[in-house]
């Protein structure tokens, strides 16, 4: 490796992308166990991957809310107050939502599906 190849922007970047790729491929239940264990799960796997080809099933018998990973769990925090979702319209229109904001929008949202009838599942 020489001087100039280290200083290129991103040659890190890359060289940790190929890395990871590489783990991901000989590895790939070790990887992605580890890579899962970074998420909030509500309840951890019972077995990574379950492979009966051609059908994959992953993290089996773990549960996982996507809601209180991309939003809830950030409502409440120093992050509450930060851009959660910035939208554009037509013809021009905006709108910034803070996590704290879509975590009322959720709420609301879930209040009226549930005054419906609607339930998990």
């Amino acid at each position: 490796m020489t001087d100039s190849m280290v200083s290129k922007p991103g040659y890190w970047a890359r060289k940790r992308y190929f890395e990871l790729y590489d783990r991901s491929i000989r590895h790939p239940e070790e990887f992605w166990a580890e890579e899962a264990r970074k998420l909030d799960w509500f309840k951890t796997w019972d077995k990574v991957l379950e492979w009966e080809p051609p059908f994959a099933q992953w993290f089996v018998g773990g549960e996982l809310n996507a809601c209180y990973l991309c939003v809830d769990r950030h409502a409440k925090t120093w992050r509450k107050s930060k851009v959660a979702i910035y939208w554009e319209g037509e013809p021009g229109d905006t709108r910034v939502l803070s996590y704290s904001t879509l975590y009322r929008e959720v709420n609301r949202c879930a209040s009226v599906l549930k005054n419906l009838g609607l339930g998990k599942g």
